[in-house]
């Protein structure tokens, strides 16, 4: 896939430069102009998937411009304003004539790149408007091996039938990953309908699954909510025993019965199953094994956010633009400092956990950037009192795996404390400086990132 290209119209040498060279660092193709005749020429050479187009220029204004554009004939490309000198009236008249967004100057990086990321998701949709398209926030964020991975086995086992049992530690995003597998399958157009085992119980299990027929009509269960789509059971070791053997016996037959009629119906549904590992190493009889048979044909394994830490500041960045744009919140930014800090925390409740930290920052408020100290008193109001102090998920890791795992977040978290400085940090952990730079290089460990920070 191409790189998206962006034309900058700005008459100030300077910020065509930045804005240039921090595009072009993002991965954009970029191309710039200094007035309104440089643009429509840069137009006519490149057709552009984004403009970001200076209201105040020496030759003709951004918004004569900009109505030029938006004729039936012009670009079909989001346009983005911007302006040293902005007004309320300004905005509303450039947001009336088709303008995707309109930015201040002097311009707020983390705001501006968040907006360019924004108009460009608006254009690729309206250009793909008569395709079925994924929801850019359902596909899985990460740009690390076990996301790649992941996504990458989604897509193959997204356009069969196949049942699919989804495991992974509480909070690792089960049920996200199955609504990605539902979005990428022929199914997608047909209901996704959850069923939360938990609530379940043995009485009303049949109910629960496969409705009632009664002489008011017919109340339909979770398998003819779902028909023609996917039913995702959420926590399947949960389901009891009487559900699980009603579930058993649907799957085998393609065929169930209202609770009260007598005329079996046909099954089409997709079952999607989530399970924690416990589930597939229970030593069941009967249902629970056979169950366990019929939902494992394919097993998908989230990893906890903790073996792909590295994803951290993607997940971050992620959040805050959700719930920004869905719940309104004030828009605020990590510091490299914060995210470093947050990439070498252990995530007990994994991306939910995540979620919850960034919702919570954003609701508090405070300065636009989220800075260390902030993090530090979240983490310690959050953390549990009975936390053990080697956790369980170390122990369970070969001796080496172990050793490397604990000192690489015990050094990065002190060197954080030590400001990057590697001097302070060997007479603070009792290290020879050659030995210990020597020891970070073969952890992977960025000291001079850090020290820049």
């Amino acid at each position: 896939m191409s790189a998206a290209r962006i034309l900058v119209v700005d008459d100030e040498s300077e910020i065509r430069g930045l804005l240039k060279e921090i595009l072009a660092d993002e991965g954009y193709e970029v191309d710039v102009a200094a007035d309104a005749a440089e643009a429509r020429s840069a137009r006519a050479q490149h057709d552009p998937d984004l403009v970001l187009l200076d209201i105040w220029m020496p030759d003709t204004d951004g918004i004569t411009l900009l109505r030029e554009w938006v004729q039936p004939n012009g670009t079909s490309c989001p346009v983005v304003m911007m302006s040293g000198h902005g007004t309320v009236e300004t905005a509303v008249e450039a947001t009336r004539l088709g303008a995707f967004d309109f930015v201040e100057k002097p311009l707020s990086l983390a705001k501006l790149l968040r907006t360019v990321e924004r108009a460009l998701d608006s254009g690729r949709n309206k250009r793909q408007s008569g395709r079925a398209l994924t929801p850019p926030l359902l596909a899985p964020v990460g740009k690390s091996r076990a996301m790649a991975a992941l996504r990458e086995q989604v897509q193959q086992v997204a356009p069969h039938e196949t049942p699919v049992l989804i495991v992974g530690e509480p909070g690792t995003g089960r049920e996200a990953f199955a609504r990605y597998i539902h979005s990428l399958s022929p199914r997608a157009q047909a209901p996704f309908v959850q069923l939360v085992a938990t609530g379940v119980s043995d009485d009303g299990a049949a109910a629960a699954l496969f409705g009632t027929e009664d002489s008011n009509g017919v109340h339909a269960g979770v398998f003819e909510q779902a028909a023609g789509g996917v039913l995702f059971i959420n926590g399947v070791e949960d389901l009891p025993p009487k559900a699980q053997g009603l579930l058993v016996a649907a799957l085998e037959t393609r065929t169930f019965t209202r609770v009260g009629g007598a005329t079996p119906v046909n099954t089409n549904v997709r079952i999607i199953g989530s399970a924690t590992s416990r589930f597939l190493n229970a030593e069941g009889t009967g249902v629970r094994l056979e169950l366990l048979s019929r939902l494992n044909v394919i097993t998908l394994n989230v990893p906890p956010l903790r073996d792909y830490a590295q994803d951290v500041p993607d997940l971050l960045r992620h959040y805050v633009d959700r719930l920004v744009d869905e719940q309104h919140l004030p828009f605020r930014r990590f510091g490299v400092a914060a995210q470093n800090r947050l990439r070498n925390y252990p995530w007990p409740g994994n991306v939910r956990e995540l979620r919850n930290l960034v919702q919570r920052l954003l609701i508090l408020g405070g300065e636009e950037e989220i800075r260390l100290d902030e993090i530090e008193r979240e983490l310690a109001a959050h953390a549990p009192t009975n936390e053990p102090l080697v956790k369980q998920d170390l122990l369970a890791l070969p001796l080496r795996e172990a050793r490397e795992h604990f000192e690489r977040a015990y050094l990065q978290q002190q060197l954080i404390l030590c400001n990057g400085k590697v001097g302070q940090l060997a007479k603070r952990v009792g290290m020879e400086r050659t030995h210990l730079y020597r020891k970070l290089r073969s952890l992977g460990v960025d000291f001079r990132q850090l020290a820049e920070d």
